[in-house]
């Protein structure tokens, strides 16, 4: 399998001089896979215009484009890229979404269509020229018919989302973003007027459990993009709850999965270019002796081999 990065930012495109290395656009990722040379696309961020400009000057020319497009989620830096794709106005593109069920009445395709409104868009769903499948997924585990087992895991972010895990040929490369770890929803501090230790403990083994879990999808990877925004020290002072990761528990929960290689992914939109490089070396120096994971920062335009 051949991992394509063309969008790998976070919230909000963030395009400029401080980013223009790493790149602005909000996350796209494509996998090549096989004889046949599949096609699979994990979000429809900004990143997925150049992606489909790519198709169509380098694939078309050699026949339709089909392509299974697997969203994580609805929130608008992982969608608002795909009214832009171009293979969708193509007569004879072939194109299957598949993404999470929601909680609300919509279903993906009605949330989709909801963008190719004339509000928000000047060209309407029903006017597409390309034939698009829609499939919802909960937690399961299925096999294209290619040969590419596919399995999901929800995540702890503020919508329903999935992580995704894709195995061919016994390579894996694993999608973990937007989520968050775990905790502990009860009050741990004794002198809290709420403060049961029952429940404090009960609270401890419940967030345990489902770190653990989320770390049994993706055990063994040989590639897992883990979403990163934060820091540390930026997520403890006062981005919790906000749904996303910092370094570390990409870094600790990577190493316990004994992952091959981590990919820090869904830079912050603030994060610099120099940052990033900064970042990278400090915890490939923090790990030196410690762990055989391989750190990565994610990049537009890189392709990692699996």
């Amino acid at each position: 399998m051949v991992v394509e990065f063309w969008g790998v930012r976070g919230s909000i495109p963030s395009p400029g001089p401080d980013t223009v290395e790493y790149g602005g656009n909000t996350s796209c990722i494509a996998i090549r896979y096989g004889e046949h040379n599949g096609l699979i696309v994990v979000d429809a961020g900004t990143g997925i215009k150049r992606l489909g400009d790519h198709l169509v000057a380098q694939e078309l020319p050699h026949g339709a484009i089909r392509a299974r497009l697997f969203l994580t989620h609805t929130h608008w830096d992982h969608i608002m890229g795909f009214p832009f794709f171009t293979p969708i106005f193509i007569p004879g593109s072939e194109i299957d979404v598949y993404g999470p069920v929601t909680h609300e009445q919509e279903t993906i395709e009605q949330i989709i269509g909801l963008q190719l409104s004339y509000r928000y868009f000047p060209v309407r769903q029903t006017e597409l020229a390309a034939t698009i499948r829609y499939h919802e997924l909960k937690e399961q585990s299925f096999e294209l018919p290619d040969g590419m087992r596919v399995t999901t895991k929800f995540l702890n972010h503020p919508v329903l989302c999935l992580g995704y895990r894709f195995d061919y040929n016994g390579k894996s490369v694993t999608t973990v973003y937007d989520n968050e770890p775990f905790r502990n929803l009860f009050p741990v501090d004794p002198h809290d007027p709420d403060y049961d230790p029952a429940l404090a403990e009960e609270g401890e083994e419940a967030a345990e459990e489902q770190n653990e879990q989320l770390r049994e999808f993706y055990r063994g990877s040989d590639l897992l993009i883990h979403d990163s925004q934060y820091t540390l020290q930026e997520y403890l002072k006062n981005r919790i709850g906000w749904g996303h990761s910092p370094f570390e528990f990409a870094i600790n929960s990577a190493h316990k999965a004994e992952v091959d290689s981590l990919v820090f992914f869904h830079h912050d939109p603030l994060r610099s270019d120099q940052e990033l490089r900064d970042l990278l070396d400090g915890y490939r120096a923090m790990i030196k002796g410690k762990t055989l994971v391989k750190l990565i920062v994610a990049q537009e335009q890189d392709r990692l081999t699996v």
